[in-house]
């Protein structure tokens, strides 16, 4: 159950990274927000990406680090089997419409969102 946390954290600590550098202006070349865009994302997007980067992603990385029993943070609600199973539908939903997207190299993220989602359901048994 930690290990399964520890890489799903990682997965979307990436995932982050990634959306930080989008919002700062990395030019997106067809692999986030549906694949259309090949330069720096219009100021909406890159608003958005912004708030994924910082907020989001690190927020889900914690709540299933607290979930997985890797962290005890006062701050992070405990979300239980229940929060950890919506996590691992929404992973698998993240990753059915990445393998699906038309454009080849946004791809890529499908199979990162099937292992968060995997490690999701694992910790979700395990609480």
């Amino acid at each position: 159950m930690r290990n399964a946390a520890l890489v799903a954290s990682g997965l979307l600590i990436v995932i982050a990274a990634f959306q930080i550098a989008l919002a700062l202006g990395m030019p997106a070349r067809k692999i986030a927000w549906g694949g259309g865009y090949e330069g720096r994302l219009p100021t909406g997007l890159r608003v958005a990406s912004a708030v994924a980067g910082f907020v989001i992603y690190p927020l889900v990385a914690l709540l299933v680090l607290e979930a997985g029993g890797v962290t005890e943070f006062d701050l992070v609600p405990d979300v239980g089997p229940v929060g950890m199973w919506v996590l691992t539908g929404l992973f698998a939903v993240a990753a059915l419409l990445n393998f699906l997207s038309r454009s080849r190299l946004e791809r890529i993220w499908g199979p990162v969102c099937l292992v968060i989602s995997v490690c999701c359901g694992i910790v979700a048994a395990s609480v």
